[in-house]
C-alpha cells in the first residue's frame, strides 16, 4: 500500500481538566507528549501537587478496564514485595482507572530515568538485569491466580477502543508468543504470507533502498525455512504469569543509581506464558548489535542470574531458546506494519531483527549455550 494512501494519525488532547477532578493531584501547569512507545500514549504531568506519567490505555488488544485493573493490582502488590514498578494513584471513588469521555486513562507518579539497551549495560550489569525478570517470575506466583484460575478477562471495550480496533498491532509486535498452548507457527502458512509480502514490495511506490532490503531478506528468509521447516517445535514449556513485553523500552534507570532499575513499565500485557521464552525474548531484543549479531557473553551473564533467581532448568531455557528462534524465524510483523498498514514506525528496526535471524540460525549452537551454560 503506498504511504500517501494512510490517513495520519488523529491527534488527541488528554481531558486534562476532568482527569484531575478524578485525583488529589492540584492543577495542571504542562502536558507533554512522552514519544516512548507505539500503541499507548503517554505524557508527562506537571501540576501544582508534583510530577506524574498519565497513561492513555488506547491500543483495543489490552485496554479493558477490568484487564486494567487486574495489571494494577498486581503492581501494587509487587510493590510490597520490594519489585521496582511505579503503581497507579488512587482516584477519590477509591479506583485506579478513569474513564473519560470513552477513553481510559491512568495516573502514575514520575519517576525520573532513563532506558538503556544492552550494549550500554556492563556483565555486571546484564546478570542484576536477568536476576530482577527472575525475581519478577517468582514474585507474580505469589500475588496472582494459579494458571487454572486464571480465567481470561472477558473483554468490554469502550466506544474508543472499538473505533482503534483496525490501528491494533499484528501478534508479535511486541515479541510475544500468541495464548498459552497455542501451536507454533506453521510453515505452509509463513510461506504464503511471504510470496504475499513479496507481491506487496513489487508494487510498492515509490520504490526505495528499504523495498530491495525488504525482498533481499524475504528471499533469503524463505531458503532458510525450506531448510529448516522440519524443526517446527511442540507447544511451550512450563506456564506462568509474565510481563509480557520486557524490553528496554519498558525498564527504567537512574542515572544515580546505575546498578539497578528503578522501575519496571507497562504491564499492559501481563499474563501466562511459557516464563522461559520471555526471558529468552527479552534478551534476545536487550543484547542484539547494531549489525545483528546478539552479544552472547551479555546473554550469558544474564541468563546463569536468571536461571538461579527463578529456579530455571537448563534444559527449559534450551527449549526456550528452540522455540523463539522458530518464532523469529516465522515472523514478519514489522513488514506488515509497513506494507499492508502504511505504518513505518518500526522500519528502523528491521535491519538488524531481520539480520539477526540469519545470524542465529547458523550460530545455533553458540547461542543456545549462553543460555545453558
Amino acid at each position: 500500500m503506498p504511504r500517501s494512501s494512510v490517513p495520519p494519525p488523529v491527534l488527541h488532547t488528554p481531558p486534562l481538566g476532568p482527569l484531575l477532578e478524578q485525583y488529589a493531584a492540584g492543577s495542571v501547569l504542562a502536558c507533554e507528549p512522552v514519544d516512548e512507545g507505539l500503541l499507548n500514549r503517554g505524557y508527562r504531568l506537571r501540576t501544582t501537587r508534583g510530577r506524574y506519567f498519565l497513561k492513555h490505555h488506547f491500543d483495543p488488544e489490552t485496554a479493558d478496564p477490568a484487564a486494567i485493573v487486574r495489571q494494577h493490582r498486581a503492581t501494587l502488590r509487587l510493590a510490597d514485595l520490594g519489585v521496582p514498578v511505579a503503581p497507579p494513584l488512587t482516584g477519590r471513588d477509591g479506583g485506579t482507572v478513569a474513564v473519560v469521555a470513552g477513553h481510559a486513562y491512568a495516573l502514575h507518579p514520575w519517576i525520573e530515568g532513563r532506558h538503556r539497551h544492552g550494549g550500554q549495560l556492563t556483565l555486571g550489569q546484564c546478570a542484576r538485569l536477568g536476576a530482577l525478570l527472575g525475581v519478577v517470575h517468582a514474585c507474580l506466583e505469589q500475588v496472582m491466580p494459579t494458571q487454572e484460575t486464571a480465567t481470561p478477562v472477558r473483554k468490554r471495550l469502550i466506544p474508543a477502543q472499538r473505533r482503534a480496533r483496525e490501528t491494533r498491532k499484528p501478534l508479535g509486535a511486541s515479541g510475544c508468543s500468541g495464548p498459552v498452548g497455542t501451536e507454533s507457527a506453521d510453515p505452509v502458512g509463513t510461506f504464503a504470507l511471504m510470496d504475499e509480502l513479496l507481491d506487496r514490495v513489487r508494487r510498492h511506490r515509490p520504490a526505495d533502498p528499504f523495498d530491495a532490503l525488504a525482498r533481499h531478506r524475504l528471499l533469503e528468509r524463505r531458503r532458510l525455512l525450506e531448510r529448516h521447516a522440519d524443526r517446527r517445535p511442540p507447544r511451550g514449556g512450563s506456564v506462568g504469569w509474565v510481563h509480557g513485553d520486557f524490553h528496554p523500552f519498558n525498564v527504567l534507570y537512574r542515572d544515580d543509581v546505575p546498578d539497578v532499575p528503578a522501575a519496571i513499565l507497562d504491564w499492559d500485557r501481563l499474563g501466562v506464558q511459557p516464563r522461559a521464552e520471555e526471558a529468552v525474548r527479552a534478551a534476545v531484543i536487550f543484547f542484539v548489535r547494531p549489525v545483528g549479531a546478539l552479544d552472547l557473553a551479555k546473554v550469558r551473564s544474564y541468563a546463569r542470574a536468571y536461571r538461579r533467581s527463578a529456579g530455571a532448568a537448563p534444559a527449559e531455557l534450551a527449549a526456550a531458546v528452540h522455540r523463539v528462534w522458530w518464532e523469529r524465524l516465522n515472523d514478519f510483523w514489522m513488514l506488515r506494519w509497513r506494507y499492508e498498514r502504511g505504518d513505518t514506525r518500526a522500519d528502523p528496526q528491521f535491519p538488524a531483527a531481520s539480520a539477526l535471524v540469519v545470524w542465529w540460525t547458523r550460530e545455533y549452537d553458540a547461542v543456545r549455550e549462553a543460555f545453558v551454560e
